[in-house]
Order: structure tokens, then sequence, then C-alpha cells
């Protein structure tokens, strides 16, 4: 008689988010490149961030920090791997207190009408809890680089 072993390979969990941003791609390529735009949104609803380091380009490091209203700051660093103007930028993410865990982000723009279709999508997760609060963190994220597009303030 055969032993018979069946198994399954499990997906790999993503966060995929996508928005449509009222600007060309130009400048919500620019919102992500200058660390003058970037603190202006990075980060959650009523978080401010602080970049130590923004070497936009492929192979170049960033290190930001985001600073909480109970005054409590999360740093997070990374290489971008891939850059492609008004279109793609592809990273690495990790949290300073995890850096053995490392995601990996793309960001895509199309343009879309008058406006920029932006998709945010970040993998792996170990587990959806993980997965869950990155949705809401970068959600918030996005909602905020809508609103500096718009003119709208930014909290």
């Amino acid at each position: 008689m055969t032993a018979r072993t069946d198994t399954v390979a499990a997906e790999p969990l993503f966060l995929e988010i996508s928005r449509l941003m009222d600007a060309p791609p130009a400048l919500v390529f620019r919102m992500w490149s200058s660390p003058e735009h970037l603190i202006r949104w990075w980060g959650p609803k009523n978080f401010s961030s602080t970049s130590r380091q923004l070497e936009f380009r492929e192979g170049g490091r960033y290190h930001h920090l985001i600073h909480g209203p109970d005054g409590i700051s999360d740093g997070m660093s990374g290489i971008f791997r891939e850059i492609v103007e008004n279109e793609r930028i592809v990273f690495t993410f990790a949290w300073d207190h995890d850096p053995d865990w490392q995601t990996l982000v793309t960001v895509t723009l199309q343009p879309e009408g008058d406006g920029t279709r932006l998709t945010f999508r970040q993998e792996p997760f170990h587990d959806v809890e993980t997965r869950d609060s990155h949705r809401g963190g970068w959600g918030e994220c996005l909602d905020r680089l809508g609103d500096a597009l718009a003119g709208r303030p930014v909290v």
C-alpha cells in the first residue's frame, strides 16, 4: 500500500487598497517622493510624521517616524526596490521594533479620468490580525494623502 499525503499551499496574506485621487499621476508621485510632501500625510489620522532619511532612488533607503497623539513614536524603514516615475514605487517595509519581519509594498499609479487610481499592495502577512491592523493604518494614510492632494486640511 502506498502512503499518501495531500498538502495544500496556503495563499500568502496580502493587503490591497485602491483609491481614486483627485490629482494627476505626476503630483501623486511627487507626494511619495519628496520628504516635505510625505510628512504631511504619512501616518494614520491624528498622527504626525518625520522623515529621517529618504533616498528616493532604486537601492535607496528610507527611515520615517510616526508620532501618535499619545506622544508615542514608531519608526519604519526599508529600501526602494523599483521606481518608475509617475507609475510605480516598490519598497520594503519593516517596523524598527521588529526589523526581522519585512513586507514588500507596491504602489501603482494609473491615470483615470482627471485623476489617478492609486493601488497599494503590501505582502506577505503572518496572520489576518496583523494584515487588518495595517489596513486601518494605511487606509487612513491614503485618506490623508487624498485630502492633501485635494487641498483639504490633513488631520
